[in-house]
């Protein structure tokens, strides 16, 4: 993957380029209509990403623990944002914090990840079987009335 400015000609069409999200709670928009002054124009306000939690579960064949425990561990390692994975010989979860701007863009991404680092963590062949995405809040709020995901302790891969 390489990373071009968005609109450039790219030499290769089938790479993915990258871009850049602003920071902070919200940002101002640059565009304006022809003769428009800041003065006169509405200050026009984009949401910007904010961390959702995502809890993915994956199930399939059984296979040795010792393989899946791996691939776990070479996931978190070549992405660390990975909060806490639990796993058995037939299934896993996986929970992590996820910047996105909306629940749709943090489930997209959620739902590629198993499936984009398959072959170079090395996973098993299991597929998606559950999906929980909820913002901060919600996440919580849950915590703080005693139901819901426990809060990702201890950190890394355990078995369930």
């Amino acid at each position: 993957m390489r990373r071009v400015r968005p609109g450039a000609s790219s030499r290769a069409p089938a790479e993915r380029s990258l871009t850049s999200v602003a920071a902070g709670a919200t940002y101002t928009g640059e565009t304006r209509a022809a003769g428009e002054t800041d003065e006169s124009r509405e200050d026009e306000t984009v949401d910007a990403p904010r961390l959702w939690h995502v809890t993915l579960s994956v199930s399939g064949t059984k296979t040795p623990l010792q393989e899946v425990r791996r691939g776990l561990e070479q996931l978190a390692h070549d992405h660390p944002f990975l909060l806490t994975s639990r796993y058995a010989p037939d299934h896993a979860e996986i929970r992590y914090w996820e910047e996105a701007r909306d629940l749709h863009d943090a489930a997209a991404v959620a739902l590629r990840l198993w499936g984009e680092h398959r072959q170079s963590a090395q996973l098993p062949p299991w597929e998606i079987v559950g999906l929980e995405v909820i913002d901060r809040d919600t996440y919580h709020h849950r915590i703080a009335e005693g139901y819901g995901p426990l809060p990702a302790t201890p950190v890394g891969v355990h078995p369930f």
